[in-house]
């Protein structure tokens, strides 16, 4: 039951995200509200681990795994996703970060030689056929450049590694800890490229803009990855089927929020998702023997 509530609000608050860019968006470049949400959120994670929780330092042979981290899932994979937004369409974003599941079990597979099994693996194809009916009106609008296309998919196969590698890790310190210090290193690769594309003109600093990022800071980046982190140690070849929910989650959020109408298509890709994460939960019955 633990594990099952740890999935259900990280998939829900990791859905929120989309919803919150889109409003920072409005009012800031990507790259800016990227930029400042990790900075914030860095802030906090290392002040409550360093200062109230007493954690240690990293240790001399810890430090390069948490760049390797912070750079593949907290710098490169948001700046590539963002980017590559401009040049396909929702339908097509979603499709593609519903396929991270896919990719991470692959390269679990192959990279860790963990035995993905027979209902893992139905549970990956229902649960991708879920949310690419989900999201079928969307694709009916499809539109995607070669170069959005390129990014896209960079941008997950670089989220699905920086999973992989951190499941490699033999971590001994706490996650926040850990979260902390990667989205400090994500935020300050990415601070360069920040000032260098800065354009006062196109930022507006005011509520819109600080609503988004508090958003994005406490729920998504320290909640979510935080219930992330922790399905990642408890069932690291079930972990990424939550992913699955987030879109739905999405879709929902956008209901709700901007009138968004809910489809048939909604409802039967969301039954297919359902049945894709009990079907690759459940546990498999020679391994149970």
């Amino acid at each position: 039951m633990k594990k099952i509530l740890a999935g259900l609000f990280f998939a829900a608050l990791w859905g929120s995200g989309s919803v919150a860019t889109k409003i920072g968006l409005k009012v800031a470049q990507p790259l800016l509200l990227i930029t400042t949400r990790f900075f914030i959120a860095a802030l906090i994670m290392l002040a409550v681990s360093l200062l109230i929780n007493k954690t240690r330092f990293p240790k001399q042979h810890e430090w390069l795994p948490l760049i390797i981290c912070g750079v593949l899932s907290m710098a490169i994979y948001p700046s590539a996703f963002v980017f590559a937004m401009k040049h396909v369409t929702a339908g097509i974003g979603t499709l593609g970060s519903a396929a991270c599941p896919l990719i991470i079990s692959v390269l679990n597979a192959v990279w860790l030689r963990q035995k993905i099994t027979w209902n893992i693996w139905a549970g990956l194809f229902i649960g991708l056929g879920g949310v690419a009916i989900a999201i079928y009106p969307l694709l009916l609008k499809a539109y995607a450049t070669p170069f959005g296309v390129m990014l896209l998919t960079f941008s997950m196969l670089c989220y699905s590694i920086g999973t992989v590698y951190y499941q490699s890790i033999n971590w001994t310190l706490p996650r926040l800890s850990i979260n902390g210090w990667q989205v400090l290193f994500g935020g300050l690769v990415l601070l360069p490229f920040t000032s260098y594309f800065y354009e006062a003109s196109l930022n507006t600093i005011d509520t819109k803009f600080w609503i988004s990022i508090l958003w994005l800071v406490i729920p998504v980046s320290i909640l979510a990855i935080q219930l992330w982190l922790f399905l990642l140690k408890v069932e690291p070849t079930r972990a990424s089927l939550w992913l699955f929910l987030c879109p739905i989650f999405g879709f929902l959020y956008a209901s709700l929020l901007t009138d968004e109408p809910i489809t048939i298509y909604t409802v039967i890709g969301t039954i297919l998702v359902i049945v894709g994460l009990y079907l690759g939960k459940k546990e498999n019955s020679e391994v149970a023997e």
